[in-house]
């Protein structure tokens, strides 16, 4: 997704207390950033936040961390967030923003942190061959997600692109990982507590079909 420069984005995340400026720091240690114990799930490639902030809203006992590689886009995530939390009389405790190149998450996070599960919508699907090992779900990647996901921890996966979804499937089957769902049409399938992503309700307007799956990390 790209966004236009806004200057406000930076100053405001510095200042914002759930926002983490070095993540590095955190590296092995990132349920320490909480103030109670609990699962800690993690968004990659947040954008502008409208998912992982209703997440963490409904879901008070579980730790967030929502990573992008923008800091304009957490600008906008940082905003979206207070306003949901706020409109609800809540404090933002169970979420945590960083600027994060996901190509290199393994320098942020270690097998000592335990994801036991990662989000990803609507990433971008790399068409081309020789730019496909960028891909968030390519077996590149996916070694990395291994190396912190718990036994048992799961990938959910969403997107409106069929060539990176079977990709995907193909992906996640070659480096061990367990299919446990799969469905060509989320919205037809209707599953509950889905929550739309802003792709995902644009998509649906159009009449495009979401592809969506949950795979699991035997470990």
């Amino acid at each position: 997704m790209r966004i236009r420069r806004k200057a406000w984005a930076r100053p405001e995340l510095d200042a914002c207390p759930f926002f983490v400026k070095q993540p590095a720091l955190n590296r092995g240690r990132w349920a320490e950033c909480f103030d109670n114990a609990g699962p800690l799930h993690l968004e990659v490639g947040c954008g502008k936040g409208a998912f992982i902030a209703q997440l963490a809203l409904q879901n008070p006992d579980i730790h967030y961390l929502a990573f992008d590689i923008k800091s304009d886009m957490l600008g906008v995530a940082r905003r979206k967030i207070v306003q949901l939390f706020g409109s609800q009389g809540k404090e933002v405790q169970n979420l945590l923003l960083s600027a994060v190149n996901v190509e290199q998450i393994e320098t942020v996070l270690a097998p000592e942190d335990g994801i036991s599960r990662i989000y990803i919508n609507f990433c971008n699907p790399w068409p081309r061959e020789k730019h496909k090992k960028r891909r968030l779900t390519h077996p590149r990647q996916l070694k990395k997600y291994q190396s912190f996901l718990t036994p048992g921890g799961e990938i959910h996966f969403k997107t409106d692109d069929a060539p990176l979804f079977e990709d995907s499937v193909s992906y996640l089957e070659q480096c061990g990982f367990e299919l446990l769902y799969r469905t060509d049409d989320l919205h037809a399938a209707g599953i509950e507590g889905n929550i739309e992503t802003e792709h995902e309700q644009m998509f649906s307007e159009q009449g495009i079909p979401i592809h969506f799956l949950i795979a699991k990390w035997p470990g």
